[in-house]
């Protein structure tokens, strides 16, 4: 059995499938988790993290029965709500946005933390986003989500685990087109995100989850609890 073992989140597209695709190349394995798999060359489970409990549970007991000598978790998944006030978001989406972006993060979590406790190298990447640390119209129960998983990360530190909470940047993803497709009326922020694609200021997922990956393995990574790929 590989004795590097990664866990990734929302991996069947976007940031979660280049950080998957490029740790198997680089010869970990790698068990990913999303709604739709898609066929990848490594471990897949099909999952609805707005239901996390049972996902967590088989996770933990699956971990149980492995070694690993080194584990990386990658907590990535997010569902977001179509931009605008919260008023306007129907009350079982505003769950699931919430459920999967942080009761899923949380579970995940500590489902890890328990059923591989003995394992000498657990680290653990919370992808976060600039907009827990800075509030946006239209935006709150993705902005709510990003701040609950920043402070889940930073107490967590204070338990001994080595977690980061990292902020990727602006990713040419289907998040991006979904809010620079959102309604002025409702989004205020809807030409901003036009011109980030028109400007070329995108960053690729392929660049970014190089550099995400190179960032988790270093030996310092959780040197702060809070972190911006685009400033380590």
């Amino acid at each position: 059995m590989n004795k590097h073992l990664a866990i990734v989140t929302g991996h069947s597209r976007g940031l979660g499938a280049a950080v998957a695709d490029q740790l198997h190349a680089q010869g970990w394995q790698v068990l990913g988790i999303s709604r739709k798999p898609r066929a990848a060359p490594f471990e897949e489970w099909a999952a609805d993290l707005a239901d996390p409990l049972p996902v967590a549970e088989r996770l933990q007991a699956w971990l149980a029965e492995r070694q690993p000598a080194r584990l990386l978790l990658i907590n990535n998944a997010a569902l977001v709500t179509d931009p605008g006030p919260v008023a306007g978001v129907p009350l079982a989406a505003l769950s699931a946005s919430l459920r999967v972006g942080l009761e899923a993060v949380v579970l995940l979590s500590g489902a890890v933390l328990a059923g591989a406790a003995r394992c000498p190298d657990l680290r653990i990447v919370n992808v976060s986003s600039g907009l827990g640390r800075r509030p946006m119209a239209a935006a709150a129960p993705y902005c709510a989500v990003k701040a609950g998983m920043d402070m889940f990360s930073r107490a967590l530190q204070l338990e001994g685990v080595r977690v980061t909470s990292l902020a990727p940047g602006i990713i040419d993803t289907d998040m991006q087109v979904q809010l620079r497709s959102g309604d002025p009326s409702r989004f205020p922020d809807v030409a901003r995100f036009v011109d980030f694609k028109a400007s070329g200021a995108l960053q690729s997922a392929e660049d970014t989850a190089r550099r995400l990956i190179d960032f988790a393995l270093r030996p310092d990574f959780d040197r702060e609890p809070l972190s911006d790929l685009r400033q380590v």
